[in-house]
Parts: structure tokens; C-alpha cells; sequence
């Protein structure tokens, strides 16, 4: 079912026709003209309810015996079809935050994952007669969404390449807003954001984790330290033979590389060694 607009005059006119006609019936009553005054007002009553005020960023479902006849969106004093039913419905944006949801994601880690879901109804008659109760379908959705996104992705990615739900945020929060504005179509929902606000490992796997990331953290670390330690090797030798300060034979060479890569690699402070007598 799709909105569309309900057949509304202005009220203003509308409480000034109603009140005419009370005010006619009246007349009619004290003129002992019985019958003319009842059906005058009993007209008015029946019009009466036909009067409905519309609040900004809120509107009405009006159906009449069962058969949906449009929606009142525009704020104001409006006179309708009287007798009709109508169901307000908030077009205001509103926030939804999941529970912690805990998922395996695609490695079969155990994670806690939740998101905050930002959407407002772009089509009352969707919201009202196509879904029960709009807002916990929103809910439930939401959280199936996440845990589907949530299982395609690795928590972390430990080698160059990939995406993750760690390292690529942006990308997984585009993502989940697609699917839910996916499923929530249905429902005249439209899903303005969606970002993740709680991640971590599981508490069971939490502490191997963390012990994972630390050597991961330390051998980066070991790499920077080998391949700054290896030029810093290539340029002194090489400034040693270009200056023709002392000439080294290979033998001495290789073992000038081995101390220079100790004392640079190694995590204490080298103790220098003085040789007081000759080279060879």
C-alpha cells in the first residue's frame, strides 16, 4: 500500500459552517420547530467529528469503514471525511540503539557488536497497514541486519589487505545503513545513518586476543627497527669507502655489520669495546 493525500478542506471554514448550523438548530428549537432543529444539529455533531488538528511533523492514516482514503501530513486545522478513522503516526527522526549483540564474525571469533540506527517514516501507509507495530519491526530488523553484517567481516585483519570491522568503520556502517534501508522499505521507513558504537572480542577470547595484537604490535615494531638498522649499516660503510678513511676487507666488513646491527637492534644500550691495538 502506498501513502497518498486524504481529501481535506480548511477547518477555519469548516467550525464556521458546524457553528451555523448549531446556532440555526437552535433558532429552529425555540421556534418549537423540533424536527428542523434536531436534524440541524445532529448535522453539525456529524461534521463536528470530521475536524482534525495536525501537529507539525506528525500525521494522520484516515480510513472510512475499512478502506484507506489518504493522509493528512499538513500541519493546521483540517476538516475531513467525519466518521473516518484516523492514525497518528511521528514523522520526527528518531534514534534506535541494539542491544550488544554477540556474533562470530567470518573467522569464528565470538564479538560483541551494537549500532545506533537513525530513521524516520516517509510513508504513513506503509507504517501503519503494511507491518505490525512499525517500531518494534524497525527494532528487529535492525538487529538482524547487524548481525548479518557483522558474520561477513573479520574482527581485525593481521596481514596487509582486507576489510574489517575494526579497521574499516566507514565502510561497515555504509554497508549496514544499505541493508536496513533495505528491509525497512517495506515499512515506509527511511534509515538517514547507522553507525557502530560498541566493538569488541567476546569475554572468553578477549585475553588471547589482546596477547595476539601485542606480538603482532611488537614484531611491526622489530621490521621498522631491521630495516632502519640496515640502512643505517649501508651508509656508513658506504661513507667509509667513499671518504677512503680506513679500508676494509670483507671479512673485516662482515663483522663491522654484525656489531653495527647489534647495537642498533639490540634493546639495551651497546657497551663499546676499545681496541688499543692493531686492526689486524
Amino acid at each position: 500500500m502506498k501513502e497518498k493525500k486524504a481529501w481535506a478542506l480548511n477547518g477555519y471554514l469548516a467550525m464556521i459552517l458546524i457553528l451555523a448550523l448549531f446556532i440555526g438548530g437552535t433558532a429552529l428549537l425555540l421556534q418549537t420547530k423540533i424536527l428542523s432543529g434536531v436534524a440541524l444539529i445532529v448535522l453539525g455533531v456529524i461534521l463536528l467529528a470530521g475536524i482534525q488538528v495536525v501537529q507539525p511533523n506528525k500525521a494522520y492514516a484516515v480510513t472510512f469503514f475499512g478502506s484507506y482514503i489518504g493522509s493528512l501530513r499538513e500541519p493546521g486545522l483540517w476538516f475531513t471525511i467525519p466518521l473516518s478513522v484516523r492514525k497518528s503516526v511521528s514523522l520526527r527522526v528518531r534514534n534506535f540503539n541494539s542491544k550488544t549483540l554477540k556474533v562470530n564474525d567470518t573467522e569464528g571469533n565470538p564479538i560483541e557488536i551494537a549500532a545506533v540506527i537513525v530513521f524516520r517514516v516517509v510513508d504513513t501507509a506503509k507504517a501503519i497497514f503494511d507491518v505490525d507495530k512499525y517500531e518494534q519491526f524497525v527494532e528487529i530488523q535492525s538487529e538482524t541486519a547487524l548481525r548479518h553484517v557483522a558474520s561477513r567481516y573479520p574482527y581485525d585483519v593481521y596481514e596487509n589487505g582486507g576489510y574489517s570491522l575494526r579497521g574499516n568503520a566507514e565502510e561497515v556502517a555504509g554497508e549496514l545503513a544499505q541493508e536496513l534501508q533495505h528491509r525497512l522499505t517495506l515499512a515506509g521507513v527511511e534509515v538517514s545513518e547507522a553507525r557502530l558504537t560498541h566493538l569488541a572480542y567476546a569475554t572468553e577470547i578477549a585475553g588471547a586476543m589482546l596477547q595476539r595484537q601485542q606480538a603482532n604490535a611488537i614484531l611491526a615494531a622489530r621490521q621498522i627497527i631491521v630495516d632502519g638498522a640496515m640502512g643505517m649499516v649501508q651508509m656508513a660503510i658506504e661513507r667509509l669507502e667513499k671518504d677512503k678513511v680506513v679500508k676494509l676487507d670483507e671479512e673485516r666488513k662482515a663483522a663491522m655489520i654484525n656489531n653495527l646491527l647489534v647495537s642498533i637492534v639490540s634493546d639495551r644500550s651497546a657497551q663499546p669495546v676499545i681496541n688499543t691495538g692493531t686492526l689486524y
